[in-house]
């Protein structure tokens, strides 16, 4: 049940003259429930302006990076635009293309567009609608006599004047939705080009094992000759043939499962660009040994909120969730709106163009919701656990952000010092393979510890790659876990 007042139409500049006043009693009508609705809104609990939410992590991230290590010097990440971090032409070109031709990016692309289409349906809604057309009303006054007019001209059909600000919230709730939509574009951009640049850092490592596999299966297929010639003349056994054709399809296999990989790594960079299936991109002759990344430094974990674009993107969502709930509480208090037309007045539609008969009318209302069946209490519990959950996203964001910060930072020191102990096994492997040999020659050990030093140079060379490839990955990481060129809008 809703109660409705509508003020005679107010006619200007016609035959018509002004509309006569209202009777006393009448007024006292109007009055009543208009006082009660302002004291409704002057009772109302209106929400309390946004703040941003404590942030649920650590003043400091934690022990996992190792204390010893200096922070590095440098610009922070959010600053740091990609073209600077990674200076190789080659993978800069592949970003590029990825950039203008990934279709999630896209996606994210066309949503900001729509969240503007949505803001701008938003301040339509604020505005009057006007028209050209013919209306007519009729009303009943207290004397019992009936009074009629028709109009024509421009009209304006029940604009709701926002006296108490719904539909700005409303407003408030759309734009913030269009910066979300922003954010989470940029998030998308800094995600496909970490994941260009750690396909790319797969490709060379694939193709630097390959080659090692492949030196390595000559060498094998050499010494299997040889060793098939030593047996043919009785001067070696079938146990050393045998452990010499082992290894050299042992090397056959490696080989085949790196092709594939590389195939793999291949088809993943092309529907990262946004070219699956086409040609292989060209890569230029570059070692994972001569890539060097700037050190960058990890600053304050409460740097996130402002350098990732993901979590600005969730704070945009909460700061919408909390303007809903406003809008949600206002819709509890009346709504004025206006009904007008200027343009040819008459009592009739015979005299609606005669000369003099222009005119304006107006037809103001307002409207204070009494019973709506749970309606509006329903819409606001609503929007209240939408606010909750948008607080859940932020929270979870920044929690997301703090572990794979922290997760980097744990990996920055172990993996060089991984590295270097991995390459003090090559170093190691290498003098025992040149000693055993020497041995092997000189008959003091047999063929078998050859082909067992041989075995593991092999592997610790691999696992040299492996575990380079895994340092560059984790330095991409870091770049995007700390909003690379989040800060950067180029």
């Amino acid at each position: 049940m809703r109660v409705l007042l509508v003020q005679p139409a107010v006619r200007s500049s016609g035959r018509l003259g002004l509309a006569r006043r209202l009777p006393a009693h009448c007024s006292a009508r109007v009055a009543l429930p208009f006082l009660a609705a302002l004291i409704t809104a002057g009772c109302a609990n209106p929400l309390a302006p946004y703040q941003r939410p404590a942030a649920p992590f650590a003043a400091q991230y934690s022990e996992a990076a190792p204390t010893s290590t200096a922070e590095p010097a440098g610009r922070p990440a959010a600053r740091l635009g990609w073209r600077n971090y990674f200076p190789d032409p080659a993978l800069q070109q592949l970003i590029e293309t990825a950039l203008a031709g990934n279709r999630d990016l896209k996606i994210a692309t066309i949503a900001i567009e729509q969240a503007i289409a949505q803001l701008g349906l938003r301040e339509a809604d604020r505005l009057p609608a006007v028209g050209i057309g013919i209306a007519g009303s009729s009303a009943q006054q207290p004397n019992g006599t009936t009074v009629r007019s028709v109009n024509s001209g421009l009209q304006i059909s029940a604009w709701e004047i926002d006296f108490f600000g719904r539909l700005a919230r409303l407003s408030d709730a759309a734009r913030a939705q269009v910066l979300a939509s922003e954010e989470s574009a940029h998030a998308a951009r800094l995600a496909l080009v970490a994941a260009v640049a750690s396909s790319w850092l797969n490709l060379i490592a694939v193709e630097e094992q390959l080659a090692l596999t492949n030196q390595t299966l000559e060498t094998r297929l050499e010494s299997l000759r040889l060793i098939r010639l030593r047996l043919d003349n009785g001067a070696a056994s079938e146990l050393d043939f045998r452990l010499a054709q082992s290894l050299t399809e042992g090397a056959r296999a490696v080989r085949a499962q790196q092709e594939r990989q590389r195939s793999l790594d291949r088809n993943a960079l092309g529907l990262l660009i946004g070219s699956p299936g086409a040609s292989p991109p060209t890569l230029v002759t570059a070692r994972l040994a001569d890539i060097a990344l700037i050190p960058l430094p990890a600053g304050l974990p409460s740097d996130l909120l402002t350098a990732r674009p993901d979590i600005r993107a969730a704070e945009q969502q909460l700061i919408a969730a909390n303007a809903n709930i406003e809008a949600a509480r206002m819709a509890f208090l009346p709504r004025i709106t206006l009904t007008s037309a200027l343009g040819s007045v008459s009592r009739d539609l015979a005299g609606l163009f005669a000369g003099g008969s222009w005119g304006f009318t107006a037809a103001p209302a307002l409207l204070q919701p009494i019973f709506s069946g749970g309606r509006y209490e329903s819409n606001v519990r609503a929007t209240e656990a939408a606010r909750e959950i948008a607080l859940a996203q932020y929270e979870r964001a920044i929690q997301t952000a703090f572990r794979e910060v922290a997760d980097a930072l744990a990996g920055r020191q172990t993996l060089v010092d991984q590295l270097d102990a991995q390459n003090g096994v090559v170093d190691a492997e290498a003098a025992r393979l040149e000693l055993a040999r020497l041995r092997y020659e000189n008959g003091i050990s047999s063929y078998l510890d050859l082909l067992d030093a041989q075995r593991s140079l092999f592997t610790a060379r691999q696992a040299v790659i492996q575990t380079r490839l895994q340092l560059l990955q984790n330095q991409v990481l870091l770049y995007r876990a700390l909003g690379g060129g989040g800060l950067e809008r180029s």
